[in-house]
């Protein structure tokens, strides 16, 4: 078994990232779950949350995603997110600008719950506290993002 796989990030804007890696810590919808060489293939929904890489050489890099899938398959994992950005590019700013994103989500589905029914609704609510748990995990107010009329 090889000691390391391939990993690509990439979001509709850009490709983010495509290096070999020893380990992968996916924010999985089901849970959370750490990708590694040899890992069993199968295809993982992501949350919003923290997708933490760890290189060859042990470094580890961070990267916030607002939800996406990623496809396992041992030899390597390709994740699609719906919006991608390094730690470091989380800014307060950007931060604000995904919940303000998150927020409309939530209030478009609550203003026809009759027709989407309560799962859906319900979902949209956990996106919105993902969202946040996110943010408060890397130090960034989810309070400061203005909320849609």
């Amino acid at each position: 078994m090889a000691d390391n796989m391939q990993f690509d990030l990439v979001s509709p804007e850009r490709r983010l990232v495509s290096v070999p890696v020893r380990e992968v810590r996916l924010p999985g919808t089901e849970g959370d779950l750490t990708a590694m060489p040899g890992h069993a293939p199968t295809i993982v929904t992501l949350r919003p949350g923290i997708v933490s890489v760890v290189a060859e050489d042990g470094a580890q890099t961070d990267f916030a995603v607002t939800g996406g899938f990623a496809e396992i398959n041992g030899e390597s994992v390709s994740l699609l997110a719906e919006r991608g950005h390094p730690r470091e590019e989380m800014t307060q700013d950007v931060f604000n600008e995904m919940m303000s994103e998150a927020h409309r989500k939530k209030k478009a589905v609550e203003e026809k719950r009759d027709s989407v029914g309560e799962e859906v609704v319900a979902a949209a609510v956990k996106l919105l506290a993902d969202m946040e748990a996110m943010g408060s995990h890397i130090g960034l107010d989810p309070n400061q993002s203005t909320i849609p009329d």
